[in-house]
């Protein structure tokens, strides 16, 4: 199953996503205000409720830093595309799955 964002949460979702990445915990939300420069920490708030409604993220209610990002991706088709490429031996044919994993908005980057 795919989670389908809106505009705003893509960035709210992304910023997240990036700063764990980065500082190896969750922001704040006034970091993640400051960080798109939102006005409101409960436009935040509400970005963040929603985005665990959808189960893009998780939280762990009492606790600063909590935010977990979940995969929303479809795993099935991220594992096909990984299995089909390794079969694959030509170049071309390659590079053309790796630009419809783009387009699809699939990481194939883990374990290829």
């Amino acid at each position: 199953m795919s989670v389908k964002l809106t505009k705003k949460q893509t960035l709210v979702y992304d910023f997240i996503k990036d700063f764990i990445a980065e500082h190896n915990y969750s922001p704040s939300y006034r970091d993640i205000c400051s960080g798109l420069g939102l006005s409101s920490v409960a436009g935040v708030a509400e970005h963040v409720d929603n985005l665990v409604a959808l189960g893009a993220l998780r939280k762990n209610p009492g606790e600063a830093h909590s935010l977990e990002i979940v995969d929303i991706s479809f795993p099935e088709t991220t594992e096909l595309f990984r299995a089909k490429m390794a079969q694959i031996t030509d170049e071309e044919s390659l590079e053309t799955l790796r630009k419809a994993a783009i387009i699809l908005g699939i990481d194939i980057t883990d374990g290829v």
